[in-house]
Parts: structure tokens; sequence; C-alpha cells
């Protein structure tokens, strides 16, 4: 395959490799990409001659930083309707990830925020390192997190993923074993002598591919979320974003003083509408279903206001200066939030459908 291709395809011995090959855009993920990248898994679930599948990332700076959210951008102020067929690709695809039959050992390498999480965190062996930079920043931008992530959040330890889901901080790889988002650390320099290992001619079963990964693996740098524990799991239980913002304002840890700092910088919208996500996908029993309810949320934020401005004030404008609507907590209807969780007016994706 040409090397300007936006996902590059190899094989190193019984090992398939994929890299999504955007440097300059962070990797950041396309339609037609997602279309590549599951076209490839359905070929090599069926090829015996491929033992694991291996996705990285070109250039430097990460694996994945997302969608590519310019795309939506201009999907919001054109009319255009193309995110929603986007999404519904995207989407399936990380089901295909988290059922697929091989190993999927992602190098969670760099940066690795929103759809970079969806084609990673679902793996079945996650890589991180000492650069790993994970988020799931939706919130930030007017959005609920998707591509499976309240599902991944849903199920970390105590109130972890409401604080990780509600505030869209970035955590770096011990956070993400302790989440179960990552199932093992490897220092970044021997990922090079990690994928030349995988390509050996002993690795022939999937035991070995795990076998293999963790003769490279270590311990992890000594992470934060562990620490806030305490905190985050006295406020975030609370009934409501307000009360939680109040729980947070009224401890004693300045970390806490600084997460209820973040969220009032947040989508008042979409940070009522991820709260009840979260909470939702906890009770939900499989990664489908919830994907079918992230997908209404998806195609219902594209009928507010936030998740143009949040766009723009991160990516286009870059001034960092949102103006929401509404402005305030207070003023995000029950009826606003309901519609997060309605039949969008192209049907459902039915993922999760009996």
């Amino acid at each position: 395959m040409a090397h300007d291709e936006p996902v590059l395809t190899a094989r190193a011995g019984r090992t398939a490799h994929l890299i999504l090959n955007r440097p300059r855009a962070l990797n950041a993920l396309t339609h037609p990409m997602v279309r590549t990248i599951d076209e490839a898994l359905a070929v090599w679930e069926g090829d015996d001659d491929v033992t694991a599948v291996v996705i990285s990332g070109a250039g430097d700076r990460g694996l994945c930083a997302g969608g590519d959210i310019r795309v939506i951008h201009e999907d919001t102020r054109t009319g255009a309707g193309v995110s929603p067929a986007f999404w519904r690709d995207e989407y399936r695809l990380n089901v295909r990830i988290a059922r697929y039959p091989k190993p999927y050992v992602a190098l969670m390498d760099g940066i690795v925020m929103g759809g970079g999480v969806g084609v990673s965190a679902h793996g079945s062996v996650r890589i991180v390192t000492e650069r790993s930079a994970v988020a799931m920043p939706e919130t930030a931008i007017g959005l609920v997190p998707d591509v499976g992530g309240t599902y991944l959040l849903s199920r970390a330890p105590g109130e972890l993923g409401t604080h990780l889901a509600l505030t869209g901080q970035t955590f770096g790889a011990a956070d993400a074993l302790l989440c179960g988002l990552a199932d093992h650390f490897v220092p970044s320099d021997r990922l090079g002598a990690l994928r030349a290992a995988l390509a050996g001619p002993e690795v022939r079963e999937a035991a070995d591919v795990r076998e293999t990964v963790r003769r490279y693996a270590t311990t992890a740098p000594e992470g934060r979320l562990d620490t806030d524990r305490e905190w985050i799991d006295d406020c975030y239980p609370a009934g409501s974003v307000e009360e939680i913002i109040d729980r947070l304002r009224g401890n004693g840890a300045p970390a806490a003083k600084d997460a209820a700092e973040t969220l009032l910088t947040r989508s008042p919208t979409a940070l009522k509408a991820t709260l009840v996500a979260v909470r939702r996908a906890r009770r939900t029993a499989t990664l489908e279903q919830v994907i079918d309810q992230e997908y209404r949320a998806s195609c219902a934020a594209l009928t507010f206001p936030d998740l143009q401005e949040g766009i723009r004030a991160r990516v286009i404008d870059k001034d960092r200066r949102p103006r929401w609507s509404p402005k305030e907590l207070a003023e995000v209807t029950d009826a606003d939030v309901a519609r997060f969780s309605a039949p969008p007016p192209g049907g459902d994706l039915g993922l999760g459908a009996p």
C-alpha cells in the first residue's frame, strides 16, 4: 500500500499491522479510515495465517486523538447530515474490536483520546507506555463520551469513571491500568523490540502473543487516581451535577476544587447528559446496548448549539472560550437531557437489539 494512505496495513510473520497514518492530524479518524480498518479486520479474521493484529499510530505524538471533529463542525454548520453515518460505522467497528476472536494488540503510546480510545481500549491486549495520555474529553466540546467510552468508564472502580467522563481529565499509564482501559505497561523504547518479537517464528498462537507481551511488560510509574479515590468516591455519587460541584468545592482536597473549576468550563448540557449516560451504562449489561445509547446521544448533540460552539472554541478558533447555550447548569431542563436518550430521526443503531 502507498505510504501516503491514511491507514497502512502490513504483515510481519503471523502478525498483521494497522498503522493510523495522519501524523500531522494526530492520526484523527475519518470515515474512510474507519471503513479501511473494518475491512482489514474482516479479512484477517478469516485468514489462518494471521495470529494477531497490532494497531499503532504513525509519528511520535500518539496513537489517535479521536475522530476528525473539524468534519463534525462543518456538518453542524451546514446541516449536511454526514456525522450519523460516520458514527454508525465507527461504533460498529468498536464492537468488532471488542469481539475480535484473535489477539488485538493496541499500542496506546502518546495521545489516545476519544475515537482513539475506541480503536484501542476495546482490544484484548492493551499496552500503555510512560508517554500515554488517555482521555474521553467530549464534554469540552458539547458531546457525551461515545465509542463505548461510557461502558468502559462505568466499569472503573468506584466513581473514577464518573469523574473522568465529566471532567474529560487526561490520565496516564498507571491510571489507565487502574480503570481497566489497559492491560500492560511497556516502556516506549521497548515497543520496537516487542513488534519484532511478535513477528518471530515462535509466535504461532494466541497464547504466544500474550506471553510475548508479558515478557516486555513491567510496572508502570505511579499514577494520580488511586490517591484521589477518597474525595472522588465521596463527591461523585451525588444526585446531580450541581450537587457534585458543591461537594467538590466543599471538600478539603485541592484537587477536588480543581475538578469543580474544570466542570464549570464544560458544556452544562453535555455534563447533565453524560452523568445520566454513565449511570445508565453501569446498569446496562452489554457493550452493544451501551453503544446504542451513545449513538442516540451523539445524534442528539447535533441538534444542540454547544457541539458547534465547543469545536469552534477548541479546534477552529482555539480561543478556549466557548459560549455555551444554555450557559448555566440550572438552565438545562429535564427535557433537554431526555433528548439525548431519544431515538434519532434516522433510526437506532440496533447493535444491542434481541
